[in-house]
């Protein structure tokens, strides 16, 4: 009798526990989907945070998330202009694969190519809340804006802020006018340079918009998502206006910078990765939520302090020297991604895609894509699978890195660096390694031909 109970027991005793493991096995799957947010900002310099050597802008916050995560060094944005970098960053491709090689204005009636997949839309697949604050600039037209690409939300400006508005933007019915705007007005005056429309989902609902306000309305935006979405899993995509020129800042940070104007945008937007960070922790989503900040392209070539700092690279935006290209880039996710540490490993923007699609469960097979998996190297545990990446000006590669060397070819001149020891790009040596050149050159050719091809 006594020997039947104990079995008895024992049997209850072990439906118990397989029931708490089956419980939970089932809350580890429930909490399997890692949250994503990305925060990419506009014209930003290598150099302009703290912890990546800036004498004058203070970015606590950001300085923080480096010590709580990794500050990677040789990150490198898939354009060296606005359009075609964003384009790369949420399809995981070379921009002549995207259909979006140059800036798009109010004036163009195009955007991301159909057959291409954005981050969000991949995402959609396992029913991620996914939302878009900030600067698109991949389209403003319907069909093109992230309403249409995967996002469930948007709000912001739909391209740079130094543009106009459409006249024939659809403008919400309770649209708050500003600086003696009227409807009339709005549709018979000329559109004047730096005031831009902002929108939600697909409707004007204040023009021009308040610049000096975009930073602290993005972050409210921002934390609002995040809180409506605590319990579920999320993709926040919140692409700074700032530092891109005209440069605003709002009265709470507004001449606080020794950096000037352009010190006060970026300490703002340190302001804001602080709340969004804070509000992880407050609503305990840390763990599961991989931030990413990082910059477009690099800065502006402009006098008076007005453009960032690329230092020590050579070259700005618009280029194909390291400065335009090479961004600043932390990545945080506690318990997974390591503490201050300092990554030089060749990554890009286009590595996003499919790190992302991995880490969500998703295949992507039968995919084009130029990006390459690199949570490994992310997490510490493996080298970075990324050996080559393309420089592209418009549809052409313009300069080729594989490994340490460098090869760049702008016109009939071939210049050659060592980048393990000359991150400035200060001496040529092409004309000393011409078997080098002719081979990089040559793959070059490859990359361009299969590209081209849509290989």
């Amino acid at each position: 009798m006594r020997r039947m109970l104990l079995r008895k027991l024992f049997v209850g005793l072990c439906v118990v526990l397989m029931a708490c493991c089956f419980a939970s096995m089932a809350e580890a799957e429930k909490g399997a989907k890692p949250n994503f947010i990305i925060i990419f900002t506009d014209d930003q310099g290598y150099q302009d945070l703290g912890c990546f050597g800036s004498p004058k802008i203070k970015t606590p916050n950001l300085d923080k998330m480096a010590e709580n995560g990794t500050r990677f060094t040789s990150f490198y944005s898939a354009n060296s202009v606005c359009s075609p970098s964003r384009a790369a960053l949420l399809t995981g491709c070379y921009p002549p694969r995207t259909g979006v090689t140059t800036v798009l204005f109010p004036r163009n009636k195009n955007g991301l190519n159909k057959d291409v997949t954005t981050i969000a839309q991949m995402l959609k697949q396992k029913d991620y809340a996914t939302s878009c604050i900030g600067k698109w600039h991949l389209g403003h037209l319907p069909g093109h804006l992230p309403t249409d690409k995967g996002f469930d939300e948007y709000y912001g400006i739909p391209y740079s802020n130094d543009m106009t508005i459409d006249p024939n933007a659809a403008l919400a019915k309770d649209i708050v006018l500003r600086d003696g705007f009227t409807l009339e007005k709005m549709k018979n005056v000329k559109p004047s340079k730096n005031k831009v429309p902002l929108m939600r989902n697909s409707e004007v609902v204040e023009y021009p918009a308040d610049q000096t306000l975009l930073t602290q309305r993005y972050t409210a935006e921002a934390l609002k998502f995040i809180r409506k979405n605590k319990e579920n899993p999320f993709f926040l995509y919140l692409p700074h206006t700032m530092p891109h020129i005209p440069l605003f800042a709002s009265e709470k940070f507004k001449g606080k910078s020794e950096r000037g104007l352009y010190g006060d945008t970026i300490e703002e937007i340190d302001w804001s990765v602080g709340e969004i960070l804070g509000t992880l922790d407050e609503l305990k989503l840390s763990e599961k939520t991989m931030v990413v900040y990082t910059s477009d392209n690099g800065p502006w070539q402009l006098p008076g302090g007005r453009g960032g700092c690329a230092f020590p690279l050579r070259g700005f935006k618009f280029g194909t020297y390291e400065g335009g290209m090479r961004v600043p880039c932390l990545m945080q996710w506690p318990g997974t991604i390591p503490a201050g540490k300092v990554c030089d490993e060749l990554i890009s923007t286009i590595d996003m895609y499919p790190t992302i699609a991995g880490l969500a469960g998703i295949s992507t097979e039968g995919q084009t894509l130029d990006g390459l998996d690199v949570f490994g190297l992310m997490t510490g545990k493996t080298k970075s699978p990324r050996e080559e990446f393309c420089y592209f000006k418009g549809t052409g590669i313009q300069a080729f890195r594989s490994g340490k060397w460098k090869l760049r070819k702008a016109g009939r001149k071939a210049e050659l660096f060592n980048l393990e020891e000359d991150i400035s790009e200060k001496t040529n040596l092409a004309e000393t390694n011409p078997e080098l050149v002719d081979t990089l050159s040559k793959r070059m050719a490859e990359l361009q031909a299969a590209i081209r091809s849509k290989k």
